[in-house]
C-alpha cells in the first residue's frame, strides 16, 4: 500500500503562485509596450490589416480616415466579450485579459501621440514585416505569462468550453479570413498579400518565444514527493497523472515516475506546482505531435 502524503497547504490555498503573479504581469507588461511600438509605428503607417480584434479595429480605422480609432473599437469590443465571458469562464480567466485591454489601450493612444511619422519610410514591406516580429514576440510574453490580449482569444476559449478543438488552427482561420477581406477597403491586393506575410511571421515569432506551437506537451517527473505532485496536478488543473515504476541504473534504488499529458499552455502551471513541492525533482518535458481523448483532440478516422 502506497502512503498518500497531504498536499502542502500552499498548494491548497494558491499562495505558492504569489511569487510569480508579478513576474507575470511584468512579462505581460513589457510584452504589450513592444507590441504597440509594432503596430503603431510600423504595422500601422503602410495601412497593413492584421489578424483578430485589432485587424478589424485597423480596418475599420483606414475606412474611416481615423476618425474611429482602433483602440476605441478594441476596448468597447473587448469590454463586451468580457461581459459575455464572465459567467461562462469566471473571473480567474478574465484577470489578465483585463489587465491586457486597459494597459493596451492605453499605451495605443499614448503611442499615437509620439509616433507621428513612420520610422522607416518608402519601404512598406520592411516596415510591416519588422512590425509583425515585434507584434509576435510581443504576443509571445503575454502568452508565456498565461495572459491574453483579449480578442478572438476570448471567443475561441468560450467555444473550447464546450466544444474541444484545435486552437491554433481555428485563430489561423479567422485571421485569414479578416486580412483578406481587408480588400474591401484597401482596394489594393499588394496590402492584403502584406497582410498575409505579417500573419505568418507573427505566428513564427510567437513561437520562437512559446516554443513551438504544439497544443500539447509530455512530462516525466521523477520525485520522492510524486504522490503529492500527483494529487496537486490532479487537484489544480484537472488532469490525470500516470505512475510508473523506474529504477535508477547507477544508484540501483527503485524510484516512481509520474507521466502526464497535459496541454502545452498548462505546463507553466505544472512547472511551479512541482517547484513548489519539490525543487529538486527531476523533469524531462517533451512536445508531442497529437494526443487523442477525453480532455484533448477527439480521435477522428477518415473511411
Amino acid at each position: 500500500m502506497v502512503k498518500i502524503r497531504k498536499i502542502p497547504k500552499k498548494i491548497v490555498d494558491g499562495s505558492y503562485l504569489k511569487k510569480f503573479t508579478v513576474r507575470d504581469y511584468t512579462y505581460m507588461t513589457f510584452g504589450l509596450i513592444i507590441y504597440t511600438f509594432g503596430l503603431v509605428g510600423f504595422i500601422k503607417p503602410v495601412e497593413v490589416v492584421t489578424g483578430g480584434l485589432m485587424g478589424i479595429g485597423l480596418a475599420i480605422e483606414y475606412a474611416t480616415n481615423g476618425v474611429i480609432h482602433v483602440q476605441a473599437i478594441y476596448f468597447a469590443v473587448n469590454v463586451l466579450l468580457c461581459i459575455i465571458a464572465f459567467k461562462i469562464l469566471g473571473i480567474k480567466f478574465l484577470t489578465k485579459t483585463i489587465y491586457s485591454v486597459v494597459l493596451l489601450t492605453i499605451l495605443l493612444s499614448v503611442a499615437e501621440k509620439i509616433i507621428t511619422k513612420p520610422i522607416i519610410a518608402d519601404e512598406p514591406l520592411m516596415s510591416a514585416l519588422i512590425g509583425a516580429m515585434m507584434c509576435g514576440a510581443g504576443m509571445g510574453l503575454i502568452f508565456n505569462a498565461n495572459g491574453s490580449a483579449g480578442g478572438t482569444d476570448i471567443i475561441v476559449a468560450i467555444i473550447n468550453k464546450y466544444k474541444n478543438m484545435a486552437f491554433g488552427r481555428v485563430m489561423l482561420m479567422s485571421d485569414f479570413i479578416i486580412i483578406v477581406s481587408s480588400y474591401i477597403v484597401l482596394h489594393d491586393w499588394i496590402k492584403v498579400i502584406h497582410g498575409l506575410l505579417v500573419m505568418g511571421v507573427m505566428t513564427y515569432a510567437v513561437d520562437l518565444v512559446v516554443n513551438g506551437m504544439r497544443q500539447s506537451v509530455q512530462i516525466f517527473i521523477i520525485s520522492t514527493k510524486y504522490d503529492v505532485i500527483a494529487d496537486a496536478i490532479i487537484r489544480e488543473l484537472h488532469r490525470g497523472c500516470t505512475v510508473l515504476d523506474g529504477m535508477g541504473w547507477y544508484s540501483k534504488h527503485e524510484s516512481k515516475v509520474l507521466m502526464v499529458l497535459a496541454k502545452r499552455t498548462e505546463s507553466l502551471q505544472i512547472f511551479r506546482l512541482i517547484k513548489a513541492i519539490d525543487p529538486k525533482a527531476f523533469i524531462s518535458q517533451s512536445m508531442v505531435r497529437g494526443v487523442y481523448g477525453q480532455g484533448f483532440d477527439p480521435l477522428v478516422v477518415k473511411k
